[in-house]
């Protein structure tokens, strides 16, 4: 299919409109570049994306990449001049159970506190405090680096970690989120369980005893959203409003969105890129953005990536490990564990662990490594709908996803194809368990195992973050590859894998610095 190009030659070439692209695109617009961005889907957003997937319930909208927003810094969000329309999600976090009252953690500490106390004991609330104590200095301390270049480790405790924190900084990122949470003494594995899987396994190659999931865990800690208290928030609207925000933006600064626009090579002149090729036309262009993944990268740079680069990333490449099952529902089922008069609190994150969970996790890890579907997975299961009404259909349907940390990309013997529809119903039949009825509820389903998220948002390997959030600082895909005029800026980058936007900011820092902009 042909793309007409608005210009045959710009000052800045960016390839994907995931939200990197888009605020990459404009910072660089407003500095009085020619922007022009160019997606291979028909619409903005990458993996954040508000999107109407369901047949049986066509009106019915869902975030179907990125749920929550969480890790976007502040000072990035007013350098852009976005106001979103956050939700705070009051409780966020629910915790059903088998037997005994459950668990409810929200904006008031006293009623976590009686709920902790009566299923757990006072040991375990003072470790949960303790916990969150040493987790928002940590947040705090390190805010100012994720809108800085990349440092190693080291560097980066020495110049943004107080003294006291030093040592423990250093064996979280390079240790295991087990071993991080084991220091605070919890006695029963319920919350340990909790804050693992929602923290520690998302998105993870591994376990919970895996080298590196500890800084995996650190990442998702890093909340500091107006109003949050570190916990992640609702867009109303759906994740889509951040990227159509940026989007709408970047197009008022002057930048040149073109959806429908696959990149398929790069050429040079020398050791300079020239253009960007798309289709059978040529978009000329000494600087080049690529907010892809560093994978997609490689591909369309050819042997051009220095080979040190090259091997880093090789050694780097993992596939995804998470499943999104998206769901359209006619209704919500209880919680038997609430009280009769107890409203079910659906605009938290509901986790659903296994029975033994610590141990639960350890086999799951073991079993997934060998390209096996786990059959007691942990669920994190989210209704947005009760929240958010707007994303409604007129039917009053419900939207819903499961995320399920962790499954194999390949699935040993087998293929998710064959396996898919079998493995949907045994997690509501986990849902069932907790809230009955559940199954007989569902109108539509639309999942997304890995091949399908590599599929669907263009993500190589289906990996949700490019690269394992165990692979920090440094050693992650750098802004500058190395070629002349070409640059990287997407979730592979430092800081992280995630909705920030840090790296296509800092990417676009280094390109306007070396245009002599800065």
């Amino acid at each position: 299919m042909s793309v007409r190009l608005p210009l045959r030659r710009c000052d800045v070439a960016v390839i994907g409109a995931g939200h990197n692209g888009l605020v990459a695109a404009l910072l660089l617009a407003r500095s009085g570049l020619r922007v022009v961005v160019l997606e291979r889907a028909q619409v903005v957003g990458g993996a954040c994306r508000t999107e109407r997937p369901f047949p049986r319930a066509p009106g019915l909208a869902h975030s179907t990449g990125a749920y929550l927003l969480g890790l976007m810094p502040p000072e990035l969000l007013r350098q852009l001049e976005l106001n979103l329309p956050l939700i705070r999600r009051d409780p966020h976090y629910f915790l059903p159970t088998l037997e005994g009252p459950p668990l409810v953690f929200g904006s008031d500490p006293e009623l976590a506190r009686r709920q902790v106390v009566a299923l757990l004991g006072e040991h375990d609330w003072e470790a949960n405090r303790a916990l969150q104590a040493e987790l928002a200095q940590l947040r705090d301390d390190l805010a100012p680096a994720l809108l800085a270049e990349p440092l190693t480790l080291e560097e980066t405790a020495e110049r943004y970690l107080r003294p006291a924190l030093r040592s423990t900084f250093r064996e979280l990122c390079l240790g295991s989120v087990a071993a991080y949470l084991d220091r605070f003494g919890f006695r029963s594995p319920l919350l340990p369980a909790m804050y693992a899987v929602t923290d520690g396994l998302t998105g993870l190659s591994g376990g919970i005893d895996s080298a590196g999931s500890g800084l995996n865990f650190l990442v998702h800690n890093l909340c500091r959203l107006p109003g949050a208290d570190g916990t992640w928030m609702l867009l109303r609207g759906g994740m889509g409003t951040l990227t159509r925000s940026l989007a709408e933006a970047a197009d008022r600064a002057g930048a040149a969105i073109v959806t429908g626009a696959e990149v398929t090579g790069l050429t040079f002149s020398g050791d300079q890129v020239a253009a960007v090729v798309v289709g059978e036309e040529e978009l000329g262009a000494t600087t080049v953005l690529a907010a892809c993944d560093p994978f997609r990268l490689a591909a369309l740079a050819g042997d051009r990536l220095p080979r040190e680069l090259v091997r880093r990333l090789e050694a780097a490449r993992c596939y995804g490990s998470t499943l999104k099952v998206n769901l359209a529902l006619r209704g919500l089922p209880r919680f038997p564990c609430l009280p009769e008069d107890a409203p079910s609190p659906w605009g938290a994150t509901v986790h659903l662990l296994p029975p033994d969970p610590l141990q639960s996790l350890r086999r799951m890890a073991d079993e997934v490594s060998r390209g096996r579907l786990y059959p007691e997975p942990p669920i994190e299961w989210y209704v947005h709908t009760t929240l958010d009404p707007t994303l409604q259909d007129d039917e009053g349907h419900h939207s819903s996803a499961l995320f399920v940390q962790s499954v194999p990309y390949e699935i040993q013997g087998s293929s998710w194809q064959a396996e898919l529809d079998g493995y949907v119903a045994r997690l509501l039949e986990i849902c069932d368990r907790f809230a009955p009825g559940t199954s007989a509820l569902v109108e539509d389903v639309f999942a997304l195992p890995p091949p399908a998220i590599e599929a669907h948002f263009g993500m190589s390997g289906g990996h949700i973050f490019h690269l394992d959030n165990s692979i920090g600082f440094d050693r992650r895909m750098p802004y500058r590859t190395g070629v002349a005029g070409l640059y990287a800026g997407s979730a592979g980058c430092w800081p992280a894998g995630g909705v920030i936007g840090a790296a296509g900011h800092n990417a676009a820092r280094c390109m306007l610095a070396d245009l002599g902009r800065a």
